[in-house]
């Protein structure tokens, strides 16, 4: 591990959590179900993290793209009710990508194979997702979906610049921003704080969702932390996270913590404190909030 690698923490904790880290939704944590902004792909982000390899909770987009992943093995009922054969399968979207390539017979073996690696991928067998998504991005190099689901399992393994490969693909076959955060945390973890900006700009102006603008958000001021801009930092998180929130969600708490650790880090303790009671009060379950939140009092 780096001497900069300190943001590891107990599962479940959030993006950019950890005494001394900055903010940022770098995690390889199983994903934790949410709601499904890419149902018609078989993998969107787990947003994982070189710091905090199954520390922290799935980003947005991570979280979808397991649901698609589910959504593909869930071949249960039919009209009549009756449960089927638990067939390989793949959503219809990528299916019909899928099929235009090659004979029937090829293109059933590549759906089968699809599904069987975002099952892995599903299971955290990130190793064995990729030996079969490797061969199936080069037999089908303008499937997005296989490209973006290649790209999250790289970047799972902390390969960075495979993984700004595969994931800029899938920009340039559907012109979604849904992985730019991945992609800027790719940026981040390479050192190209530059590019970080780049993308988090992007990310404003396109009008992403409220869950993947979180994830850039948290990328960007944990760019920020890393080059010791840690006011700048709090800067940009403050507004999201002084909204008045009558149930929060996961990317509330994730912010809240996020922001908590850099008033921790800034000397401003009071703050830090209320912050993490205000995570605890909500999910007091998440992470080590409660032993942040005792180490304040």
């Amino acid at each position: 591990m780096r001497s900069d690698d300190r943001a590891a923490a107990p599962a479940r904790r959030p993006a950019g959590s950890g005494s001394g880290s900055g903010p940022g939704p770098r995690r390889a944590a199983p994903s934790r179900g949410r709601d499904e902004l890419f149902k018609e792909r078989v993998l969107p982000p787990k947003s994982a993290d070189r710091r905090t390899a199954d520390r922290r909770p799935a980003p947005a987009a991570d979280r979808d793209a397991i649901a698609a992943a589910r959504a593909a093995y869930d071949a249960d009922k039919q009209g009549t009710g009756q449960r089927t054969s638990r067939r390989r399968t793949v959503p219809g979207a990528v299916a019909t990508e899928i099929r235009s390539f090659g004979t029937p017979r090829q293109a059933a073996a590549l759906e089968a194979r699809l599904a069987d690696a975002a099952r892995a991928y599903e299971r955290d067998r990130y190793v064995e997702a990729l030996s079969s998504l490797r061969e199936i991005a080069r037999t089908v190099p303008g499937v997005a979906s296989v490209r973006e689901l290649y790209g999250l399992t790289l970047y799972r393994l902390g390969r960075w610049k495979d993984a700004l490969r595969e994931l800029n693909a899938f920009v340039d076959l559907t012109s979604s921003v849904d992985q730019h955060p991945v992609l800027a945390d790719c940026e981040r973890a390479l050192g190209h704080h530059a590019r970080v900006e780049s993308l988090w700009s992007e990310l404003r102006r396109a009008g992403a969702g409220s869950d993947v603008l979180a994830e850039g958000r948290l990328v960007m001021a944990g760019s920020l932390a890393d080059r010791g801009r840690i006011a700048d930092a709090i800067a940009l998180l403050e507004p999201a996270v002084h909204r008045q929130v009558r149930r929060p969600l996961d990317r509330h708490l994730r912010q809240w913590y996020a922001l908590a650790d850099l008033y921790e880090r800034s000397g401003d303790l009071p703050r830090a404190r209320e912050l993490f009671r205000r995570v605890v009060d909500a999910d007091a379950e998440l992470s080590d909030a409660v032993v942040r939140l005792a180490s304040l009092r």
